[in-house]
């Protein structure tokens, strides 16, 4: 049986879908961005949340645009060049946080979602959000951004969002996910896996050159080490999903992420705490705005949806 409720929480108004059988849970902020609060299992008795998330509401006030982490990227995702693009024939400035001269991460992260519909099953629990995008400058286009969330039995988490475009001709769309993932160790202890064959080279500002790098470091569990990533790297479907596994030997448990192939890219980036790490699903490669790596554009009154999920394994061994 699945339930969902809906609590204030150290300024957070949160809900949370959980699956009464197994106690996992998933929490669920939509007035910060739709953003994924906490991912809990159970694992021999004890809660384990593999999120990293905010402690509070001013937490995220005050570090949001330090780590981003768990936010909404949309309508860009990762850095666009000096916040400048070119489109049917109009250049644009973007407006919202820049990452010294590159615009970073949409404009969604800190917005208000409406819950628009909330719905308990006795196999799944679902909760769908609505933030309204309107014309501003830098990104004069209008859209609907329809976040989902689905709890599933087995520890899993679809996460879901389509995007409607409501403005009266042609708009330029990407979209991704910003989450910190942590299994209650350092990410140097971690052992990771992630089915790629190509990294995106970047020049020193962490814009793509255009060219791809061979790279196969991580196809197989390995441990993570002293590695350090803020790197984007294209994903081999042709191999089985999961598309990245991120495990801790030693406690018995991992996380597993399916993206569908609307989320062709995937970055990485190591905090300097390493206790977390950001695996981030997008759906264009940075500067894609400009580079055309993912570029997508989407016709007056059309709509794309962009698909992932996360899943929890406790590992017998």
């Amino acid at each position: 049986m699945f339930k969902i409720s809906n609590e204030q929480k150290n300024g957070f108004d949160v809900w949370t879908l959980k699956d009464e059988a197994s106690k996992t849970y998933a929490e669920i902020v939509p007035s910060h961005g739709a953003m994924l609060h906490a991912f809990v299992v159970s694992n021999k008795g004890e809660l384990v949340n593999v999120i990293d998330s905010y402690s509070s509401d001013e937490d995220f006030k005050n570090n949001v645009t330090k780590s981003f982490k768990s936010s909404k990227l949309s309508p860009f995702v990762c850095r666009i060049k000096d916040g400048k693009y070119h489109f049917a024939e109009n250049n644009y400035k973007l407006e919202g946080h820049y990452d010294g001269n590159n615009a970073l991460h949409g404009m969604l992260y800190n917005q208000g979602f409406e819950v628009i519909k909330h719905e308990a099953k006795a196999d799944s629990a679902t909760l769908c959000m609505l933030y309204k995008y309107r014309s501003e400058p830098g990104y004069p286009f209008s859209y609907d951004c329809i976040v989902t969330y689905e709890l599933e039995e087995g520890n899993n988490l679809k996460v879901l969002t389509l995007i409607i475009n409501k403005d009266e001709g042609l708009i330029p769309i990407q979209d991704g996910w910003h989450p910190y993932f942590t299994l209650g160790d350092k990410i140097d202890n971690l052992q990771l896996e992630f089915q790629s064959k190509e990294m995106v080279e970047f020049d020193k500002d962490l814009i793509p050159t255009g060219n791809l790098i061979k790279y196969d470091k991580f196809s197989s569990l390995e441990y993570f080490g002293d590695t350090f990533f803020d790197n984007c790297f294209t994903l081999n479907f042709a191999e089985c999903q999961p598309m990245c596994v991120l495990r801790n030997h030693d406690k018995r448990i991992e996380v597993e992420i399916h993206p569908e192939k609307s989320y062709p890219y995937l970055q990485f980036y190591t905090p300097e705490h390493r206790n977390s790490i950001a695996i981030e699903n997008i759906s264009g490669a940075p500067n894609a705005f400009n580079n055309g790596m993912g570029f997508q554009t989407l016709p007056a009154g059309e709509s794309a949806l962009f698909e992932t999920a996360y899943k929890i394994t406790l590992l017998n061994y």
